[in-house]
């Protein structure tokens, strides 16, 4: 297996879960700094490598009217401001080739988003920044279809590749998490990243909103990471009910450390095996 360097973060193979966590979107500069404190504390704690995610633009919401977050220019701003008040490497979503240039200056990996996995292009030219590229899986795609947007990313000349499993269509306004796309996935030589809040979403389910059931969340991250999985990905407010987006499926913060505690020792058993 390929392993990925993430500045001083090593994934793959049969190194330690790594952690990427934070808010859905940046919703102001103080707010989403805190956020990320918070989390980087418990991470510290727990000695679990730390990756700090916010999106700078919701390009995919329900609704016209839907918070969409600050922008590019203003978001990578304050991504540039979190990465080095808490000295991590951060992620957000990439939309369109124009993106690329800008974000790829500040962002350690260039996230692309589940709906745009198949754009070739994007794909591509993410990939040719030389930047880490965590891809999401579509929600429509079976696990092993990733091998050809791998096939993708390679002919751009670039290793550094993530998948992730976020969920797959089942029915309407409902995802389920099937635990064979992650060994699947790994199979195709490269770390993957489960992504344990997006999986328990239910897109659209609350009509110019998708709904959630984050009671579910500890139930999927600890049946992933017995897979085996060398990235664990999860969005986290300090009070999701207010959350601008992404609300009823994101962990409060005051839930993270006790289930990290189990993501440790259940990685602990299972990384000899991977």
């Amino acid at each position: 297996m390929n392993t990925v360097q993430i500045k001083n973060i090593t994934v793959g193979a049969q190194n330690p879960i790594a952690l990427i966590a934070g808010p859905c979107v940046i919703e102001d500069a103080e707010r989403t700094l805190a956020i990320g404190r918070a989390i980087k504390a418990i991470a510290d704690r727990l000695h679990i490598p730390y990756i700090f995610k916010a999106s700078y633009d919701k390009a995919n919401r329900s609704s016209y009217n839907s918070f969409r977050g600050p922008g590019l220019k203003e978001g990578l701003q304050i991504l540039a401001h979190i990465k080095k008040e808490l000295d991590v490497p951060v992620v957000s979503d990439i939309h369109c080739i124009t993106q690329i240039e800008a974000a790829a200056e500040v962002l350690d990996i260039l996230q692309i988003p589940a709906f745009l996995c198949r754009q070739t292009d994007l794909v591509y030219e993410a990939a040719r920044s030389g930047k880490v590229i965590n891809v999401k899986k579509g929600q429509f795609l079976a696990p092993l279809d990733m091998k050809n947007v791998i096939a993708k990313m390679e002919e751009a000349g670039n290793k550094n590749i993530l998948l992730t499993e976020r969920g797959a269509t089942f029915g309407y306004n409902n995802l389920v998490a099937d635990f064979r796309a992650l060994p699947i996935m790994r199979s195709l030589g490269y770390p993957v990243v489960f992504d344990a809040t997006h999986s328990v979403q239910l897109p659209g389910g609350a009509g110019t909103t998708s709904s959630g059931q984050r009671e579910f969340v500890p139930y999927l991250t600890r049946a992933a990471v017995a897979t085996g999985i060398d990235v664990l990905f999860m969005e986290v407010h300090d009070n999701p009910p207010e959350a601008k987006s992404d609300g009823p499926n994101m962990l409060y913060i005051d839930q993270v450390e006790a289930l990290l505690q189990d993501v440790l020792a259940i990685d602990n058993v299972v990384r000899k095996h991977k």
